[in-house]
């Protein structure tokens, strides 16, 4: 469930016409619900509690905007985070030091003293080498880092080819087939707390199965390690619940995903720890846009011309994503279309043929289920800028993020003296 909703023929985000924004913001814009952001961490929490205290640490990656990490830290959830950046944007939400987990298969050096520095809750080991490296980093320091190692199960999400993380294939994490050797030297190092298994199989899963089969391979190496005399005290089963994109869609809720975790893993003995962030942030938001033009041509379908575009919601061109496209102002035509961004490029293309909201020149309309992998995943291709993003709490709202200019990007760049 979501906060937008027709309300006498206009679409709301909770309280504030979707038209009254696009008029104080201009678009294209991302509109945020807190109280949909709220909902869905209470949600999640809840499909959870029949677990001892389990840690939550939302994707940071999904949506890094401050004020959405601030709501998701008032409802008492820590930070999974890939970067450095991600650190300092957790940390400037308030997000405590020891709530956070720092992923990812390719940390810097600098990034790896910085987590150090920050004292953060976990490191995810994605390598052997990179455990070596932060164990002489951490020994020199005279500080001790908590950690996790991350295997690769070998096991297909079903999921987006470039999305899906725990193939052999794939980067992320070691073989399961050294997990135990692999575990073994790194607890033998100074520097290094050694505590955990970590795993992640991917993203937008729309089955339980493959991540069962998933922790049920983690289940029994955490077995094996301690029959060898390891410590194992910690389990982090990463994120990857899918949401719906189309309103037909059925995904596995988090009811379901939390039922299936505290049976597979009732015997385990271990603090669990989730990364949840699609399914939090994604339904949480919107893209409005507006219809630059109407374009017909010798195709049967004409091109709705929009003015987002995909420098600024990136899933369809990247990944052939749907999201579901509905007129601010709907009059009760529809009509057959391609809906199209202004970029110089035939992959700035959002539908084709698609049924829906008939739209003209001036319409409003919004991109739905974009509240995840949107705002954060834009970029400035052909000069344009940044998209503002607004969060919307009840009938106020605030810039969150203001609308970045192509000259302040510009500002920038500079032209050396022997040009």
């Amino acid at each position: 469930m979501n906060h937008f909703e027709l309300r006498d023929g206009v679409l709301y985000a909770e309280d504030v016409p979707l038209p009254y924004i696009a008029a104080e913001v201009g678009t294209p814009v991302y509109v945020y619900s807190r109280a949909t952001l709220v909902r869905h961490a209470r949600v999640f929490r809840e499909a959870l509690s029949g677990l001892n205290k389990p840690h939550i640490a939302f994707a940071v990656k999904s949506n890094p905007n401050l004020a959405v990490l601030k709501v998701l830290q008032k409802e008492g959830f820590g930070a999974d985070v890939v970067s450095g950046g991600e650190l300092v944007r957790a940390l400037a939400a308030d997000m405590a030091p020891q709530d956070i987990v720092f992923s990812g298969v390719g940390k810097t050096r600098a990034e790896l003293v910085q987590g150090l520095e920050a004292d953060i809750g976990q490191f995810n080991l994605e390598s052997e080498e990179e455990g070596h490296e932060l164990s002489a980093i951490a020994a020199a320091q005279g500080k001790v880092a908590r950690c996790a190692l991350r295997v690769n199960p070998d096991v297909d999400a079903r999921t987006h080819e470039k999305i899906s993380t725990g193939k052999a294939e794939n980067k992320f994490g070691v073989p399961m087939s050294r997990a135990g050797e692999i575990y073994a030297a790194l607890a033998a190092l100074p520097g290094l707390d050694m505590r955990g298994i970590a795993v992640h199989i991917g993203s937008q899963l729309s089955s339980l199965e493959p991540l069962e089969t998933a922790f049920e391979k983690v289940g029994a190496l955490i077995a094996e390690l301690r029959s060898a005399g390891l410590k194992v005290t910690h389990a982090d089963l990463g994120g990857g619940l899918g949401v719906p994109y189309k309103a037909d869609e059925v995904m596995p809720t988090p009811a379901d995903y939390g039922a299936m975790v505290a049976r597979v893993t009732k015997h385990w003995d271990v603090a669990l720890s989730f990364e949840p962030g699609r399914v939090i942030a994604g339904n949480a938001g919107v893209l409005l846009t507006r219809v630059i033009r109407v374009k017909r041509s010798s195709n049967a379908s004409p091109f709705v011309v929009v003015d987002a575009a995909m420098n600024d919601l990136a899933r369809p061109a990247m990944y052939g994503a749907w999201h579901d496209i509905d007129a601010v102002v709907p009059n009760g035509a529809r009509h057959i279309a391609h809906v199209v961004g202004p970029i110089c490029e035939t992959g700035d293309t959002f539908a084709m043929n698609r049924e829906m909201d008939a739209l003209q020149a001036g319409d409003l309309a919004v991109f739905r289920t974009a509240g995840a992998y949107g705002a954060t995943m834009a970029s400035s291709y052909n000069s344009r800028g940044f998209v503002p993003e607004v969060l919307v709490d009840g009938d106020r709202f605030a810039v969150v993020a203001d609308r970045l200019p192509a000259a302040d990007i510009m500002a920038a760049e500079r032209v050396p003296d022997w040009l």
